[in-house]
């Protein structure tokens, strides 16, 4: 099946819709691009902070005593 004139030519105007022509749709697609950007950003800003809290967090286990052991057994 070939590819007419009138099928590029839809092809095209869509393109040109979508993409370019400053038109209303070409912004809202801008704008949509620059969601996923801030939304990405603020994932890899999440996964940051984790990281810092991680390296701050405290050893707070109890230290096991042996001589309360050593005192029963005997």
């Amino acid at each position: 099946m070939a590819v007419g004139w009138q099928q590029i030519l839809i092809i095209l105007v869509l393109a040109l819709l979508l993409f370019g022509g400053g038109g209303k749709i070409s912004s809202m697609m801008g704008d949509f691009a620059k969601g996923i950007k801030a939304f990405r950003k603020g994932l890899q800003d999440d996964d940051k902070k984790l990281e810092d809290k991680a390296d701050a967090a405290m050893d707070v286990t109890p230290v096991k005593d042996n001589t309360a052991a050593k005192d029963a057994s005997n």
